[in-house]
């Protein structure tokens, strides 16, 4: 049993951006006269190509200003974006893996744990919208309820319609003051997950905010996102971008930026005060592409938790079986419209395991062309069988 080639890379030919790569070059060639030295070497059967510094890739994913901009502990966390541009072109939506020279790789519940500290294990977040006008309708409601939870009401100059300008966001809820009481840390936590997880206002979960998978909802998201940038097409990136960053930096020693060794709870923000600087993308995206086409397996870190020093800051909630236990599970991820698979059987060895021959790369073209917009937005009952598989989680653990 395994892949089909043609369909795992079905999409090369329809949107991916990695269809289109080396005809990148050629355009770059013929239309400013550059002159390409090209030096083909093969190594272990894999062709890598080498590019003079005349040519420079057109195509730099940016991240949109609030996930640039994120904050953990008291400094800005921002987003190396040649860095995760070279990356996200590895990125597969078929399998929703990182396919490298070395084998696959990818986010998982288990990273979202560790480097955001969310809660894997609860109900799933999703909702109706058919009923948001219960909360909108009038004006007052809604503004109602957003200060019952936040404790405060934007200025009029940062309202647009029924969203909330993220700089307003990150102005007022960036840093928790020290020694405040319970509820203002409630607070903070509130508006940060919604930060996490693009301004959306969930009325009716943050008042039970503990009971809800918020991991799962941020990896789920982080997954469409990566998707969508996937495409030739698009170049804007959302989702919980400190996440991929970190992955990337805790998995990958070689791209690490230097002066970052000591780390706290929860783990991405052990590089918070990072500054990658804004110029010179194209070159920064080739010269990352190239050192992709380099790694071994011995540039990748499988299981880089399992260091004392890293166990004696993780906070012990996180370890608990019921969080655990749905690291390894092959399953469906939910947010509202978005649902997304968690393909830990293509990674075992981030587990400690040893990979056998993966299963056919799952066709959720369908799943993934929903995005909540127009049509049926009762989501428990459109997406109904999908909230019974959540349900059922505990059965497909490996």
């Amino acid at each position: 049993m395994g892949d089909d080639p043609g369909r795992l890379y079905r999409l090369d030919g329809v949107a991916h951006i990695a269809g289109v790569i080396n005809d990148e070059w050629l355009m770059i060639a013929v239309s400013d006269s550059a002159v390409l030295l090209f030096y083909v070497v093969c190594i272990t059967g894999v062709c890598l190509r080498f590019i003079s510094s005349t040519a420079q890739p057109r195509r730099c994913i940016s991240s949109v200003r609030r996930q640039q901009e994120m904050r953990l502990d008291e400094r800005w966390f921002r987003i190396d974006e040649p860095l995760v541009s070279a990356f996200v072109e590895r990125w597969r939506p078929e399998t929703h893996t990182f396919h490298m020279q070395f084998g696959e790789c990818t986010i998982t519940l288990q990273n979202v744990a560790y480097q955001l500290g969310l809660p894997v294990d609860g109900h799933y977040v999703s909702g109706c919208l058919t009923d948001f006008h219960l909360y909108i309708e009038g004006g007052r409601p809604a503004w109602q309820w957003f200060h019952d939870l936040l404790g405060v009401l934007p200025p009029e100059n940062q309202i647009q319609k029924f969203t909330v300008n993220c700089t307003w966001f990150q102005e007022t809820f960036g840093e928790c003051p020290d020694g405040t009481d319970e509820e203002t840390v409630r607070r903070f936590t509130r508006a940060y997950i919604m930060m996490l997880l693009g301004t959306r206002l969930f009325a009716d979960k943050l008042e039970e905010m503990g009971g809800y998978s918020w991991g799962s909802a941020a990896l789920a998201w982080l997954y469409r996102c990566m998707c969508r940038v996937a495409n030739r097409h698009v170049v804007k990136l959302a989702g919980p971008l400190q996440l991929l960053q970190s992955w990337i930096f805790w998995r990958f020693p070689g791209f690490r930026p230097p002066g970052y060794d000591a780390f706290s709870w929860p783990l991405a923000s052990r590089w918070a005060g990072y500054n990658p600087g804004i110029s010179n993308k194209g070159p920064r995206v080739q010269k990352a592409r190239l050192r992709i086409d380099l790694l071994q397996p011995r540039d990748f870190i499988w299981m880089p938790y399992s260091a004392l020093d890293v166990i004696q800051v993780v906070h012990p909630e996180v370890l608990e079986p019921r969080h655990t236990m749905l690291w390894r599970c092959v399953m469906l991820l939910i947010y509202f419209a978005v649902v997304e698979w968690h393909q830990v059987d293509r990674v075992l060895p981030q587990f400690g395991g040893i990979q056998p021959p993966p299963h056919p790369a799952l066709n959720i073209d369908f799943l993934m062309s929903k995005d909540g917009r127009g049509g049926d937005r009762w989501f428990s009952s459109h997406l109904q069988y999908w909230h019974l598989h959540w349900e059922t989680r505990a059965e497909h653990i490996l």
